[in-house]
């Protein structure tokens, strides 16, 4: 599968910040019709304004929860890019089992639904924090990436590839922290930081989506791709915001105060993309690793430790706030509708009626 072309593509979770990039780079690529399912009808019909221009799209409303309505959704596609998760921290540490539910269940209808259907691939979303996990999210998302990679296992003669790609924080995805500090430093602060020794991977939406479709088109079966991502301290990136987003709001960068909150339940000081005992595992890819499965140990020689944050080169100021202004995250963040892409075209008139 070299593109989407005329392929028939189901995106879980699709109106969330994730889940939307990928519909809309994924349309750019001229499918034969893209399904959005998620349960957030507010967003779903936010989302259909912004791609009324679009007839080979088709919204639904439906939880992975619900394997029957998945079943229905699954119903003649291609590939599933599986977005849907509870991901926010300190909600699934309060809620472990709704956690469970989303993540875990969910991700388990999907691989069942996908077998019984015959879709060709799914590629799941994973997070860093599934590495060596110390919180309910964590933990759920490191089964997501085990039940993605032993799916592979017992999938008998069905051909359907499974992977998924792991990475960092997204910047300026909803539930993230730009754009709560958005709106402290636009009522003229204080900025709130947890924690200023705290580090993390960062990328921005665009960047991670993209990564996202050539691991879908790398995958061959149980791999996890993980994204190679820049490291911010997380009181730098606080600063940087203030410096690049305080003149939107005709504020002076140096009038906003910065407040140190303390650490989020189940947060950690620092991330990481690999441990130590996957690195064996490990292939080095010109802007990701290949993470093949326990059973397919790679021949190619890595280094033996663990891909932290607390141990990578961190940006500099400077340069962080030239990925916000890059990214045009610099002041008009939304989580809807913040790239447009031309009208797909298609081979064949009409050829979306027959597969929506």
């Amino acid at each position: 599968m070299t593109n989407l072309k005329g392929k028939r593509a189901l995106v879980t979770g699709g109106t969330g910040s994730i889940g939307s990039e990928i519909v809309r780079q994924v349309l750019a690529q001229s499918p034969q019709v893209v399904r959005v399912l998620s349960r957030n009808e507010l967003n779903q019909f936010e989302f259909q304004k912004v791609l009324k221009d679009y007839p080979n799209v088709r919204f639904l409303l439906g939880d992975i929860r619900d394997k029957e309505r998945l079943r229905r959704a699954v119903q003649d596609i291609d590939i599933i890019f599986h977005a849907s998760a509870l991901k926010h921290v300190p909600f699934c540490e309060y809620n472990p089992f709704e956690a469970v539910k989303t993540n875990v269940l969910g991700t388990q209808n999907l691989v069942e639904v996908a077998l019984d259907e015959g879709v060709q691939r799914v590629v799941a979303i994973s997070t860093d924090k599934s590495v060596s996990p110390t919180n309910t999210m964590g933990a759920t998302k490191l089964l997501v990436e085990r039940l993605l990679s032993a799916a592979n296992f017992y999938r008998g003669f069905n051909q359907t590839v499974f992977t998924a790609v792991r990475f960092g924080n997204v910047l300026g995805s909803s539930g993230s922290v730009l754009p709560v500090w958005k709106k402290q430093i636009e009522s003229g602060g204080p900025v709130t930081v947890t924690d200023p020794e705290m580090s993390r991977f960062v990328m921005s939406i665009p960047q991670a989506v993209s990564l996202v479709l050539s691991a879908c088109n790398r995958a061959r079966g149980g791999e996890i791709f993980v994204l190679k991502m820049p490291v911010a301290n997380i009181l730098d990136l606080a600063k940087a915001t203030i410096n690049v987003m305080a003149p939107k709001f005709k504020q002076k960068p140096e009038d906003i105060g910065i407040e140190f909150i303390g650490r989020r339940p189940g947060e950690k000081e620092y991330e990481e993309l690999l441990s130590r005992e996957e690195s064996p595992y490990a292939e080095e890819l010109d802007n990701m690793w290949c993470l093949h499965p326990s059973w397919n140990r790679t021949d190619q020689p890595f280094e033996m430790r663990s891909f932290s944050s607390q141990d990578e080169k961190l940006l500099t100021i400077e340069e962080i706030e030239g990925m916000l202004k890059s990214q045009e995250l610099d002041g008009s963040l939304t989580d809807l509708g913040a790239k447009y892409y031309p009208p797909a075209r298609f081979d064949e008139k009409d050829a979306w009626q027959r597969s929506a």
